[in-house]
Order: structure tokens, then C-alpha cells, then sequence
């Protein structure tokens, strides 16, 4: 499958569809998954620290059969490793844990703005750029403000910005603020979350219907014909088949301005403007639990 890939500013490419990890159980599960989706095509791979599963989808890839060159590999730095130091160490252990010498894209999670440590974070990324550890870097979930003050105070604009973004939260302004900047978009929760009626929408049905095909295939499609890199997460085989099999239609002028109507600005996940301070949020439970560390003030 010719998957299309994606520019960046730093003149390195990735493809534009991706298979996302997160709550994909270490071992097995999260193996079986990152197999499904080399034997499909994809090329991406996305995960974190805070995902616990950096092992599994080390080991998946290694023994995929697919030379490591040929996988885009994404990790990210939790809340709890900001600051210089810390963000190094934070990605020594990724890399081990991942078993491989560089990622293709070092993210950082959240911006954390009440600790105001993220310009200092950026400068150690820019660092493990520079040592070729990390071929591109980028960050997650940054509105407006913080972009700016990351570029104003920084020599490196990120390669990515992973927000979430789907038909209910489309994210305009800070999209175009992005493409301005040359920094791209990553999409995640990209077909509105598990758990919500955004696949039930009569819109999306019905253009499902005239494309013969899913409700979940239209909105990958959407993002993709927007330009945007997409990171669909599953751990189920035939899902996985499913949503990369998005480029053997397109959507009209109509379909798209149908789909641009469901904006609600709702939002599935944290806010970025509050989340990941001291509060003890379902996210920073799970990281605790996992062992990744304690958030301090």
C-alpha cells in the first residue's frame, strides 16, 4: 500500500496514517496489535511513556520482519519528566525500554503550563536532536500561547503538534496558527473517542452509505484529505485493516463542508490550559499506577 507521507519542517517525511497504541495492554495485546499493522501497511507507530507498552511495541517491531528504517517510531515524555535533566534521563529509559538506538519523533506530552518547565523540556530535545537520537521532535496537546513562547525562546520549531482533533472539535484556529509556523498536525482521538456517538452521527452515516464505506473510514478520510497525519488507535485486527483502507475513494466538496457542520468544540480529553498539574486526574492515576511518576507542584 502507498501510504502518502508527510513533509516536515525539519525535511524529514512520515507517513500520514499511523496506528495509535495508547491503552493497548504491554505484551501480547499491544504485539499483536503493532504486527496487525505492519502486515497492513502501516508504517507509523505511536506511543508514549505514559502508555506503559513501550517494551511490547519495541519487541513487535524487532520481530516483524520489516527493517527498522522502514518504521516511523513515535514516543513522548510524560508530565513528570519536565525539565532539562530529567528529560534526558526520561528518554535514555525510553529508548531502552523500546530497545532500539533513536525514535523518529520525540514528543513532548502536555505543555503542563503550571510548572512552566516546557521551554526548558524543549531545550533538552533540541539537544537529543542534535545527538541524531531522535531524528525529529516535536510536542502534544500545546495551544497558541505556549507555541509561541516555545518559538520565541528556542531555536527549533517543533515538526508536530499532536492535539485532538475530530469532527466535533476541529480546532481551526489553532490548525491555521500551525500552518503558519510550518508545523504540522497530528491528530489524535481521531474518530472522536471509544464510548461516544460521533460514528452514529446521520451525517457521517449517510455519506458512509454513499462511499460504501464505514462511518469510521469517512472521518480517517477527512482528516487525511485536510492534510492532517491521523494515529487511529485499535488492538483489534479486522479494525486496524479497516482504517487504513481509506485511499481507494475520496470525499466531495459537499461530503467535506458536511462534515465541517459538526463542530461542537467538544472535547473528549483533558483541557491542555489545566490538565496535568498536582490534581489527581484518571491520566495521572494511571501514571502513578504504572510507575512513571509522581507530578510535583
Amino acid at each position: 500500500m502507498n501510504i502518502p507521507r508527510i513533509l516536515l519542517n525539519d525535511s524529514y517525511t512520515m507517513p500520514q496514517i499511523g496506528l495509535g497504541v495508547w491503552q493497548a495492554k504491554n505484551g501480547e495485546e499491544v504485539q499483536h496489535a503493532v504486527h496487525a499493522a505492519i502486515d497492513n501497511g502501516y508504517r507509523l507507530i505511536d506511543t508514549a511513556a505514559l502508555y506503559a507498552n513501550e517494551d511490547g511495541v519495541g519487541e513487535a517491531i524487532a520481530s516483524s520482519g520489516v527493517p527498522r528504517e522502514e518504521i516511523f517510531l513515535t514516543t513522548k515524555l510524560w508530565n513528570a519528566d519536565h525539565g532539562y535533566d530529567n528529560a534526558l534521563r526520561a528518554f535514555d529509559a525510553s529508548l531502552e525500554r523500546l530497545g532500539t538506538e533513536y525514535v523518529d519523533l520525540y514528543l513532548i506530552h502536555w505543555p503542563v503550563p503550571q510548572t512552566d518547565k516546557y521551554v526548558e523540556t524543549w531545550h533538552a530535545l533540541e539537544e537529543i536532536k542534535k545527538s541524531g537520537r531522535a531524528k525529529s521532535i516535536g510536542v502534544c496537546n500545546f495551544p497558541i500561547p505556549e507555541l509561541e513562547r516555545l518559538i520565541a525562546e528556542s531555536d527549533t520549531v517543533p515538526a508536530i503538534n499532536q492535539i485532538e482533533l475530530h469532527p466535533r472539535l476541529q480546532q481551526q484556529e489553532l490548525r491555521d496558527y500551525c500552518a503558519s509556523k510550518g508545523i504540522h498536525v497530528e491528530s489524535w482521538s481521531p474518530i472522536g473517542g471509544t464510548g461516544g456517538d460521533l460514528l452514529d452521527d446521520p451525517i457521517l452515516v449517510e455519506i458512509a452509505k454513499k462511499h460504501t464505506k464505514s462511518s469510521a473510514q469517512v472521518v480517517i478520510r477527512w482528516h487525511i484529505q485536510l492534510g492532517l497525519i491521523v494515529i487511529p488507535k485499535s488492538v483489534h485486527p479486522d479494525r486496524i485493516a479497516q482504517n487504513i483502507d481509506v485511499f481507494d475513494f475520496s470525499l466531495s466538496d459537499d461530503d467535506m463542508t458536511q462534515i465541517a457542520s459538526l463542530n461542537t468544540n467538544t472535547r473528549r480529553g483533558p483541557d491542555p490550559s489545566v490538565f496535568g498539574n498536582h490534581m489527581n486526574t484518571g491520566v495521572v492515576r494511571l501514571a502513578q499506577k504504572f510507575g512513571i511518576g509522581k507530578l510535583k507542584k
